[in-house]
């Protein structure tokens, strides 16, 4: 889940990966990746992914994103319909259109997980506030910043959000929400792993520093393997796309990926092939060129 900010680096040509295994499932980052920056998808690319459908290559969108936040690419599901949201911790069926979703899978964050990651970062980093995304709602603390243009439904300090009788008991907690507002943005992300360790998984996708803390062992390439595995589909038959530290599992785990021209350095050390920027059409780009080779 990013604002609307980009991290930027050279343009350069695509680099293939060797591909001795036909691929049966593209997944894909949005933000970044397959969106451009003004959140549009290209018709190059609505076309490109079309193309792989009709080839039988299953799509799935793989974000940070809530399901709420998925009516950019509503239009554009093929298929099974299937998302991997909030970095994997929800599978979201998207055929019912913006606002008419259906949760496949839920892998939540237990609140008791979630209270240790909202004290031990707070300790080792004071000036931290957050926000918390549950299946529906999404709450925050009154000092939390307006960094995602929606009104949450709730306002109270983040022990009172994820208390067993808090104002979302009802619904699971997807991922919790951390804020801070002068630490370097990778050093957050350290430091925040470091202090939290196996209690949650945390990871970023937005260039301040923010970050996403989810449910031990929940990431992308996790939920992404289950749903594979239902499938059928090894990582060897999965080509990925990715810009942001919260894409490198998935990155690593996918038998050809691929880093967005735009990508963080971290995505380009994990993936095994880079394309060109997001605005350039990157994803579309490599599915060209796959389908040519088919």
């Amino acid at each position: 889940m990013r604002e609307n900010e980009r991290v930027t680096s050279a343009t350069r040509q695509p680099e293939t990966p060797a591909a001795d295994i036909p691929p049966r499932l593209i997944a894909t980052d949005l933000d970044g990746t397959l969106l451009r920056d003004d959140k549009s998808v290209s018709p190059r690319t609505v076309a490109a992914l079309a193309a792989a459908e009709e080839a039988g290559i299953e799509v799935f969108f793989v974000t940070g994103r809530p399901a709420r936040w998925m009516d950019v690419v509503s239009d554009h599901v093929h298929g099974h319909g299937l998302a991997i949201c909030g970095n994997g911790a929800a599978v979201v069926d998207l055929h019912g259109g913006p606002g008419a979703h259906r949760f496949v899978k839920v892998r939540e964050l237990a609140r008791e997980n979630a209270l240790d990651a909202v004290r031990l970062l707070r300790e080792a980093a004071p000036g931290t506030v957050y926000a918390v995304e549950q299946t529906y709602g999404f709450y925050q603390e009154p000092d939390y910043p307006k960094l995602h243009m929606e009104i949450p439904d709730n306002l109270a300090p983040a022990e009172e959000l994820l208390a067993e009788d808090g104002p979302g008991a009802a619904e699971p907690v997807l991922k919790i929400l951390a804020y801070h507002p002068s630490i370097d943005p990778d050093a957050f992300l350290t430091l925040s792993r470091l202090a939290i360790g196996d209690r949650a998984n945390v990871t970023r996708s937005s260039p301040s520093a923010l970050l996403e803390i989810s449910g031990p062992g929940v990431s992308k390439a996790s939920t992404l393997a289950l749903c594979c595995a239902e499938r059928g589909i090894s990582h060897e038959e999965v080509v990925a796309f990715g810009d942001m530290p919260n894409d490198v599992e998935m990155l690593t785990w996918a038998g050809q990926s691929y880093a967005m021209g735009n990508a963080h350095p971290d995505v380009i050390a994990a993936a095994s092939g880079r394309t060109v920027a997001n605005n350039d059409d990157g994803v579309a780009v490599v599915i060209e060129r796959m389908l040519e080779r088919r």
